[in-house]
């Protein structure tokens, strides 16, 4: 048997985290060895972590990823505080994005002589979230294979020292031909490297989760609801979202309501533009949530205005429930929706979004030929995992 192991972060709530889930409990455990490196215990989705992958103990070093500087050297791990600090001052500061990607990167390049290696030599090492440096430099393996979730023509890394990391790799994963292509032009070198392999979701499971029973006030609410899923961030566009709906009210389309499930760093700013444009009762926060399925189940259409996505797994589990969907025109949308067949992709911004909705609320029958395609399609893709093995087994 095929010895792998496959490292992540933690388990919070997200949508890189739901896709390494559903990876977990489809994985060919019968004839593959699956070690599960953690950074941290921790996050709402351990609970559904299935038992047949081995779950490696928690290492304190790597836990710091997540702390403060001064939690970190209260932990004992003062010389990775000391390695933080010098990133902190030599990485560059982005305006347009809630984290320091350059920042992340001199981060793990400071503390690289300061982690533990693990000793264990694999047949093949998945690191599932960037930056990628634990698998690059402290795994042994006999390929290696790093995953890509976003639209790197979105970000800005230091390219020299990212290439260093990715050459560390056999194949770099990237979830959609879209994102496979903005990687690729930022990073010419690498086009041979770079496969396809789409995040790993099923409509049986989405289906059931949801019909769990919840405490959901989308049940109870008459009015048309919008719903979206995402981190509460500068790229998911929750801020645009709340502009959008503001003009939405002033042109008269008063029976409407938007609800978002997630949480994240700009919460506090969000709400406080709810309260400014007086929107409490109709632009609601409903925060964390392990299950996002009920609330798309109830709502009438889900909308992801995200300034940039690498995929977003939340419109295919949109589309598995049925759901007529809008979506912005970020560089990767037409990998996730057929214009005008499954759903709908509006112009990116404030006034696109205003437009969109108001054609879909305003047009019944588009939003019901929408629908009625998207629930003759199949989307579910466990397959996919099928090219994994290919490679492991090369």
């Amino acid at each position: 048997m095929k010895n792998i192991l496959i490292a992540s972060f933690d388990l919070e709530v997200g949508g890189v985290e739901r896709s390494l889930i559903n990876m977990l409990n489809h994985f060919d455990y019968k004839n593959y060895n699956v070690d599960l490196m953690l950074y941290s215990h921790t996050g709402e989705f351990m609970k559904l972590l299935p038992s047949s992958p081995s779950l490696l103990n928690e290492s304190k070093s790597y836990k710091t990823f997540r702390m403060s500087i001064k939690e970190t050297v209260k932990s004992g791990e003062w010389k990775i505080g000391l390695a933080r600090l010098l990133a902190k001052f030599r990485g560059k500061i982005q305006s347009t994005s809630e984290d320091s990607y350059q920042q992340m990167q001199y981060m793990w390049k400071y503390a690289l002589p300061f982690l533990p290696k693990n000793e264990k030599e694999y047949d093949v090492a998945i690191s599932f979230l960037w930056p990628h440096y634990f698998v690059a430099k402290k795994v042994n393996a006999k390929k290696k294979i790093a995953w890509v979730h976003t639209d790197y023509s979105t970000i800005e890394t230091n390219i020299k020292i990212d290439i260093e990391m990715w050459n560390q790799f056999d194949y770099i994963a990237a979830v959609s031909e879209e994102c496979g292509n903005a990687f690729i032009k930022k990073y010419p070198s690498l086009q041979k490297k770079v496969i396809i392999l789409e995040n790993i979701l099923t409509s049986e499971i989405v289906g059931n989760l949801a019909k769990e029973e919840l405490d959901n006030p989308m049940l109870h609410d008459d009015r048309f609801k919008l719903l979206t899923v995402a981190r509460l961030s500068h790229a998911k566009g929750i801020d645009q979202a709340i502009y959008a709906f503001k003009q939405l009210k002033e042109k008269g389309y008063d029976n409407i309501a938007w609800y978002v499930v997630g949480y994240g760093s700009e919460e506090k700013m969000l709400r406080d533009l709810i309260a400014k444009y007086g929107l409490e009762d109709s632009f609601v926060l409903l925060g964390k949530k392990n299950n996002p399925y009920p609330y798309i189940s109830s709502s009438d259409l889900y909308v992801q205005p995200s300034r940039y996505e690498g995929k977003a797994v939340t419109v295919t589990e949109a589309k598995m429930l049925g759901k007529p969907i809008l979506i912005t025109n970020y560089p990767t949308a037409k990998s996730q929706l057929d214009n005008g067949v499954d759903g709908f992709i509006c112009p990116m911004g404030v006034d696109g979004i205003v437009e969109g909705i108001k054609t879909l609320i305003d047009d019944v029958e588009l939003r019901m030929m929408l629908t009625n395609n998207i629930k003759r399609t199949n989307y579910s893709n466990e397959t996919e995992l099928e090219k994994l093995y290919k490679i492991v087994n090369q």
